[in-house]
């Protein structure tokens, strides 16, 4: 079985890019959990019977990734439910060109409002699952799952292989972001503590993964 084969794509009418992350292979053998770790593209586009789906599947919190505008344009059915969280990712203007072969940059240049954004992930209920969410899920909630599998001990290849299952994703752009990890700060631990992560969040996201 291939890493890209392990997740399970998931049902949620009309979302086009949601996937349960359990399944990933760790480098010490293992997997990762079923059931606790979930990415989509926006949710404005759920049917009645996605919203269902998504409360069905026992997911405790929804961490929305997307610009206030973008919120305001396409607002979420779940705004006013106490699951819902919204840290917008990146900065309002940014103050950098992102390029299309790395999430590099947007590492760099947007520590404090990563750093907020996994905490709201380590703090998330341990009853049930937790979603992170952008508009196409691609980009955004790529690079904070990343970190995500990283501290939990995922495979970098199967990290790509993940990366690579949604639309227009080019793996080369994970790959290269993975190795601006290592070689800028020896890691995503290490970047993590960088941008002011305690090291009790990034435990309790490795425990929930693990």
């Amino acid at each position: 079985m291939r890493p890209d084969d392990t997740t399970t794509t998931l049902d949620w009418p009309d979302c086009r890019n949601a996937r349960d992350l359990g399944g990933l292979p760790t480098a010490d053998g293992r997997v990762t959990r079923p059931g606790v770790l979930f990415r989509s593209d926006g949710l404005f586009r759920l049917t009645a019977g996605g919203i269902a789906a998504i409360r069905a599947a026992g997911v405790a919190r929804i961490l929305d990734l997307r610009w206030p505008w973008e919120c305001e344009r396409h607002p979420s059915p779940f705004a006013a439910d106490p699951v819902y969280v919204h840290v917008p990712l990146l900065e309002d203007v940014l103050s950098y060109d992102p390029p299309h072969d790395t999430y590099g940059p947007m590492l760099d240049h947007n520590g404090d409002r990563i750093a907020r954004a996994f905490c709201v992930l380590a703090t998330a209920p341990p009853e049930g699952g937790v979603l992170i969410h952008c508009h196409g899920g691609r980009d955004r909630t790529g690079g904070l799952t990343a970190l995500a599998l990283s501290v939990a001990g995922v495979t970098p290849e199967a990290i790509v292989a993940d990366y690579a299952r949604s639309p227009d994703a080019a793996p080369v752009a994970m790959a290269r972001t993975l190795t601006h990890l290592d070689v800028l700060y020896g890691g995503a631990e290490p970047y993590l503590h960088q941008i002011g992560v305690p090291a009790k969040a990034i435990e309790a996201v490795r425990r929930r993964l693990r």
